[in-house]
């Protein structure tokens, strides 16, 4: 089918919330490329949202998934186990840097994750709070809604979220915030609205998702580990978005040393197999009851065999000197956007986990150029993704595998936009 007729079946049977804004379908896609349903490739810079660091249909995952699909497709773990659920445990403790031995549980995607990190933070603590940050993101679930540090588009038509979740401010020093205002506002919150006897939990995204790819300092990330223990709270780290090797490490919370209580993972943990983890210290990890934690699909055979396969990749094509090494290939055209261009500003990269600014003349932020510039960027045959707090940043996904001459020219697509568009 075309894609005229794949947009027609579209606007008839696809429910408008979950309907794309974007008119072309996928049809094939190998590494950074994709080909649509008429044929026209396209280059892309958002891996799925931060699924593909490996890139599209990997050979090794791929063959990986073939593979298992021939042998068992589905049991239920809980109703008859397998292999790959606990292979992947058992890499999966190895790999995380929380405190003590970890334990593992696998569910299916980010937000089911942070769901069940919460509830086992509740069982392992006693208590209810939750403590998240402004411009965080978790899932659009209730709870993860209620988690999440933006309301539009998450939680603006859903009615009353959940309780129990309180917020506090998130070091971004161009918007304002520094680390000694959000330490400020950490303590604040904790003091007036969160009472630390009650707080079970505080969550953190080492470096903000989609509030803006901005990192947290490390010495920033090490004070509230020295609150939570100060506090009998336990740090959950979510590196949905930033683990598996964007950062230049496998987890971005290592770049500060800080081991935390609970992390969640997911997306490019299975190279865009539906998968996700909880992985924590084992002590907490236990503390609810048999069969509380789960679910039908659950860490699927097929999602298993990719995680396996993923974690071979990463060795065998030292996939973190190749994310340090795009990253800092970013890093340097940034700073040429920067110089060349008025509206590019707070240009920032942890490894390959890269963003930008899109300013007005008067240094705020313009989300009228940011979606400008990601449309004519689509038109000109590259997907680029924002992001932000006020919707102003660009973030860059590419597959860190991505090929020096598809990265080239996806750039140099980005900066024919920005003359064209902001001069």
């Amino acid at each position: 089918m075309t894609n005229a007729q794949l947009n027609e079946l579209k606007k008839k049977y696809v429910a408008n919330g979950a309907a794309s804004s974007a008119t072309q379908f996928a049809d094939r896609a190998e590494n950074a490329l994709i080909w649509d349903a008429d044929g026209n490739r396209i280059i892309d810079f958002a891996g799925g949202i931060g699924v593909l660091n490996i890139g599209h249909c990997h050979p090794k995952v791929v063959a990986a998934v073939k593979a298992q699909l021939e042998r068992v497709m589905h049991t239920c773990q809980t109703v008859m186990p397998y292999a790959g659920y606990v292979q992947v445990a058992e890499k999966l403790s190895q790999i995380t840097p929380v405190r003590g031995h970890a334990k593992v549980m696998l569910v299916n995607s980010g937000a089911e994750a942070l769901e069940n990190a919460v509830k086992i933070a509740r069982a392992a603590t006693g208590k209810n709070n939750v403590i998240c940050f402004d411009g965080g993101y978790h899932g659009r679930t209730f709870m993860t809604m209620a988690m999440n540090g933006k309301v539009a588009p998450y939680a603006a038509d859903f009615g009353t979220m959940p309780g129990n979740v309180f917020r506090a401010p998130y070091p971004v020093p161009s918007l304002g915030v520094s680390e000694a205002d959000a330490i400020r506002g950490l303590k604040m919150t904790l003091k007036t609205d969160a009472n630390p006897r009650d707080t079970a939990a505080i969550v953190i995204e080492p470096v903000l998702g989609e509030g803006g790819f901005y990192p947290a300092p490390a010495s920033f990330l090490k004070q509230v580990r020295d609150i939570c223990d100060e506090h009998g709270m336990l740090m959950i780290v979510d590196e949905v978005q930033s683990g598996f090797g964007r950062t230049g490490k496998m987890f971005a919370i290592e770049h500060s040393g800080v081991e935390p209580d609970l992390m969640t993972m997911a997306k490019s943990m299975a190279a865009g197999m539906p998968i996700s983890a909880v992985v924590g210290t084992d002590t907490y990890m236990d503390a609810p009851g048999p069969n509380s934690l789960g679910g039908t699909y659950s860490g699927s055979p097929a999602s298993c065999a990719a995680v396996l396969a993923v974690l071979e990749v990463f060795e065998e094509e030292n996939i973190l000197a190749r994310s340090l090494s795009l990253g800092a290939t970013l890093g340097q055209r940034f700073l040429q956007w920067q110089e060349s261009f008025t509206c590019v500003e707070n240009v920032r990269h942890l490894g390959a986990m890269a963003a930008i600014d899109i300013v007005s003349a008067d240094q705020t932020p313009d989300a009228e150029l940011t979606a400008a510039l990601c449309k004519r960027a689509r038109e000109k045959g590259l997907i680029l993704l924002s992001c932000g707090l006020y919707g102003n940043s660009i973030r860059f996904l590419m597959p860190v595998t991505i090929e020096d001459e598809v990265l080239d020219e996806g750039l140099a697509i980005v900066e024919a936009c920005l003359a064209e568009l902001a001069g």
